[in-house]
């Protein structure tokens, strides 16, 4: 069984992106399974607080991943980059930095992502890569899925409704999966 990690990099309860990683994991498949983990605990980074050791909720979830085959990123584009809080979560994961190899080093790595904009997330997504380059990461380039103007492919509850996307998203995972079995 091939077990993929989901993080959204949104924190908004109805949020395209939330929305993409759940129908992510409806649509795996046979043989692998997507948990959907989540940001929202993680505090904002603080040398001094690290100082401290790191937080329980930084500590969980560096665990899952390095019990995970591989990660989806799901980020949103604000400003034409990587959210803050996506950031900021992927810093404290790399504290200290004598953990980065365990946590990320070789980690296949898959990046999708939804936004209101003509253009989906394309900067995001290339605002993504010295990041994953920087933690050693196994970023897959085989596929790509930018999800343009969310409010017509989600309903108000941030469920995936575009047939075509859903379609996408499949071929998407299918694609990444046979690249992580190879």
């Amino acid at each position: 069984m091939t077990r993929i990690l989901g993080l959204s990099g949104s924190l908004r309860r109805h949020s395209f992106n939330s929305g993409l990683l759940r129908a992510a994991a409806q649509l795996m498949p046979a043989g692998t399974v997507l948990e959907v983990g989540s940001i929202a605990e993680i505090p904002l980074y603080n040398g001094d607080v690290e100082a401290e050791g790191i937080p329980a909720a930084v500590a969980a979830l560096k665990v899952k991943i390095v019990e995970a085959d591989a990660l989806l990123l799901v980020s949103p584009e604000y400003n034409n980059g990587i959210p803050g809080v996506f950031k900021n979560a992927i810093d404290w994961l790399s504290r200290p930095s004598s953990d980065i190899a365990r946590v990320f080093g070789g980690k296949p790595v898959a990046l999708i992502g939804a936004s209101q904009g003509n253009f989906g997330t394309i900067l995001s997504q290339a605002a993504w890569l010295p990041v994953l380059r920087t933690l050693g990461a196994d970023h897959w380039a085989g596929g790509r899925l930018l999800v343009s103007h969310g409010g017509q492919m989600f309903d108000a509850e941030g469920n995936l409704t575009d047939d075509a996307i859903r379609e996408r998203l499949r071929l998407y995972l299918e694609g990444f999966i046979a690249h992580l079995t190879r």
